[in-house]
């Protein structure tokens, strides 16, 4: 059995097993995971904010809705026409080479992410109440007894001006999904299992689930 790779995460060492080229399998991501790194060079320099995400599922094209508390809007220039980053990471986590059965190895992790590059377009006031209405929809939703902005909607009135809505236009983007396709398959379940539970203190069910359906993705996986 051949070592595993150098310290390889799918970046320093490109791989091409790991390299996604299916746009539904991004949309997926944006739906599942609703969480994401806005990156824009503004007129100081390199600024990040973490925001909540939503797919625009009636756009043409890939579009993602999200809002920023002011005045980061202002300190990433949202104008309509400067390139930003949105970075949606999904789960991720630590890979032990205890968990291969051959030797040497090393560490490595394993994940879900995609890099969408586009223009974040700020909303009106109008616009930013839609998707603040539709986000606390979109994760209140599952619950037995969900809150709906119009439950509190004097209270969220007041406070929404505090938001600006953007939607982002991607104009390209790169996606990986890093998850021992690598390793032969014999290997990569004994990393599901690791993950799904059969290690506790590095347990990933999320991780675990993702690696599942590539493994039956990959019929031919050998």
């Amino acid at each position: 059995m051949a070592p595993s790779a150098p310290w390889c995460h799918g970046h320093v060492i490109e791989t091409p097993h790991y390299v996604v080229h299916d746009e539904q399998w991004v949309r997926a991501l944006v739906r599942d995971e609703g969480w994401a790194t806005l990156i824009t060079l503004g007129d100081e320099g390199l600024i990040a904010s973490h925001v909540p995400v939503l797919l625009d599922e009636s756009a043409e094209g890939l579009v993602v809705l999200g809002h920023l508390g002011r005045p980061d809007d202002r300190a990433h220039g949202l104008d309509g026409v400067r390139e930003s980053l949105l970075v949606i990471a999904g789960p991720y986590g630590y890979v032990s080479p205890g968990w291969y059965g051959y030797s040497p190895a090393v560490p490595t992790w394993n994940y879900l992410a995609a890099h969408l590059h586009g223009v974040a377009h700020p909303m009106d006031a109008a616009g930013t109440w839609d998707v603040l209405g539709a986000t606390v929809d979109r994760w209140e939703a599952p619950r037995p007894q969900p809150v709906r902005m119009d439950h509190v909607e004097d209270y969220a009135r007041r406070i929404a001006p505090g938001a600006t809505g953007f939607r982002f236009v991607v104009t390209r983007w790169q996606a990986k999904a890093k998850l021992s396709q690598d390793k032969p398959r014999a290997v990569a379940e004994r990393v599901h299992d690791a993950l799904a539970g059969g290690d506790p203190m590095y347990a990933n069910p999320r991780l675990a689930a993702a690696m599942r359906v590539e493994l039956e993705r990959r019929g031919d996986w050998e």
